[in-house]
């Protein structure tokens, strides 16, 4: 009898470690494109962190808003100073959840799209959002993509009427994260 639960613990420990639950990312890179045919305004966030538990469907992510980077300083700091207030909000985050029949596809390699819906807090706003998220699983590690719109106006970012023609009322990001085993 011992050797038999051995044996199940040991089995069991092997399932568990050839595909974990859990996956994270500290290096999400988000990009946004806010401009106009007037002005070119993009910038990259290369430090955002994602978290995803396969088995309940749950993921979550977080970047901080002061990390995106602008190709002109001038534009950045209006952007945390004048538009994000990023000192009074300096995080924007997305908590939300997939089916987890759709998630436990996850634990084999393959290409997968998976409609995922939560709530997206931004500028001390909290707004539902749903999006299709594109996974590629491969040997136990999963790419994640995404990509949808933000209306500034939802999240109670005003812009001045003075470049109001410069700047989009509906932003578009995209979202790349290339998730590891949480251990």
């Amino acid at each position: 009898m011992r050797s038999f639960v051995i044996f199940s613990f040991l089995f069991l420990s092997l399932g568990q470690s050839t595909f974990a639950q859990k996956f994270f990312s500290k290096n999400a890179q988000l990009s946004f494109a806010a401009g106009t045919p007037l002005e070119k305004i993009d910038a990259v966030n290369k430090s955002g962190t994602v978290v995803l538990d396969i088995t309940t469907g749950k993921i979550e992510s977080a970047v901080l808003v002061n990390g995106f980077q602008f190709d002109r300083a001038l534009m950045q700091e209006h952007f945390n100073e004048n538009y994000m207030e990023s000192a009074k909000f300096p995080k924007a985050m997305f908590k939300g959840t997939m089916d987890p029949k759709s998630a436990s596809q996850l634990t084999k390699d393959g290409k997968y799209s998976i409609k995922v819906s939560g709530d997206m807090t931004m500028h001390g706003a909290t707004k539902p959002m749903t999006t299709t998220v594109n996974f590629v699983v491969q040997q136990g590690k999963i790419k994640a993509t995404t990509a949808f719109n933000v209306v500034l106006d939802d999240f109670n970012i005003n812009i001045p009427s003075l470049v109001k023609d410069k700047v989009a009322k509906e932003t578009k990001v995209q979202v790349d994260a290339d998730l590891q085993p949480l251990k």
